[in-house]
């Protein structure tokens, strides 16, 4: 009898592609088309991974709904706008190469689970070329906000595949919560919008600093059937 594929659930802003270039300047334009006071870049980031009316809520608490919905809707706009001009949305450095790596294993099956727009997340699936790749992908249109666990469980039940052979890897504590809320691994990268001190509280069992890291504990993992073989260790 074959062995259950494990999945393996990326975020995207911060984990795969630094994003903050569009992040915060589309944040602060839509505050700022609205009369409002400009957040600090660095609680902008921290929002990084949330769904937009949560990320707002979290800047703004004291807006109106209605202003809020404002708020979002000037963003989107605006991000839309600073990628059709081809601003900047790298991807991080080995990061293109590890999803084609594991997209080539018959024992792991690849998903997404991001707070951007359902719109947003298949653009930056095609327009990198890895729409062939992701078996499942979860937004903030499908699901409430991080560190809610329902992402990570429809992602399950749409590759059957059971929490212990699900991994999420993030770089934002609310990554980490989630995992933890769905009874899976949680994989915590460095190279993002939150500290390793939070990413350690949240409850991440590995911390990588960089891809060449976490491909070399995934593999280990995978080759020895266990998903938490590193628990809370960092790797070099």
């Amino acid at each position: 009898m074959a062995s259950t594929p494990t999945l393996i659930v990326f975020d995207c802003d911060g984990t795969l592609a630094d994003s903050q270039h569009i992040i915060v300047e589309s944040m602060r334009f839509s505050f700022q088309h609205l009369g409002l006071a400009l957040p600090p870049r660095h609680s902008i980031l921290r929002t990084v991974g949330l769904s937009m009316a949560e990320a707002i809520a979290s800047l703004a608490p004291d807006l109106c709904e209605a202003t809020r919905d404002d708020i979002i809707a000037t963003y989107r706009n605006k991000c839309m706008q600073l990628r059709n001009a081809r601003q900047s949305e790298p991807m991080f450095l080995g990061a293109a190469q590890l999803l084609s790596s594991l997209a080539a294993r018959d024992d792991v099956l690849l998903g997404m689970a991001t707070g951007k727009s359902r719109r947003g997340a298949l653009r930056f699936i095609e327009e990198n070329g890895f729409s062939a790749m992701f078996s499942t992908v979860q937004t903030a249109d499908d699901a409430p906000s991080k560190p809610h666990p329902t992402m990570l469980f429809q992602a399950m039940r749409e590759t059957g595949i059971p929490p212990q052979s699900t991994i999420m890897i993030g770089d934002t504590s609310y990554d980490m919560l989630m995992a933890a809320s769905a009874a899976s691994a949680g994989v915590g990268v460095t190279w993002g919008y939150h500290s390793v001190a939070e990413l350690t509280r949240a409850g991440a069992h590995l911390l990588v600093h960089s891809f060449a890291s976490l491909e070399k504990a995934l593999c280990h993992a995978l080759e020895g059937g266990r998903l938490r073989p590193f628990c809370r260790e960092v790797a070099a």
